[in-house]
Parts: structure tokens; sequence; C-alpha cells
């Protein structure tokens, strides 16, 4: 197994990157694609972002909204 350690250059990681063989490369997409997957799922649960869906719908109840057709009638 291929280890790395400290802080290297997000080019020098590029280089490195297109270097791996094939099925090194999907692991490191599937590895990739899963701490992306786990971070977007912190982020949609954040308190924050609970909040923020909450008051949109809220807004949206009490019709206190813009549909895409005006919203871009007002941009002319």
């Amino acid at each position: 197994m291929t280890s790395v350690n400290g802080s290297i250059p997000f080019e020098t990681l590029v280089e490195t990157i297109k270097s791996l063989d094939l099925r090194q490369q999907q692991e490191l997409l599937e590895i990739l694609e899963e701490q992306m997957f786990e971070a977007e799922e912190d982020w949609e649960n954040s308190e924050e972002i609970i909040a923020e869906v909450e008051e949109a719908k809220k807004a949206y109840q009490a019709g206190d909204y813009l549909t895409l057709e005006d919203f871009i009638s007002s941009q002319s």
C-alpha cells in the first residue's frame, strides 16, 4: 500500500495521481466519493442548513416568494 505523509503541493499531488494505474485511480475515486458523500450529509444535516430550509418553507407557505419567471422579468 502506498502512503503519503506531510504537506504536498497540489500540483505534485495531481501529477502523482496521474501516474497511478487505472485500478489505483478507481480506488482513489471511490475513497474521494465516499468522503464527499459524508461531507455533504454532514452539511445537509447541519443546524444552519436545517434552519435555512425551515425559514424558506415558512416564507413559501406565507406566499413570500418570487417565481423564476417573475424574477427573470424583473431583471430585464
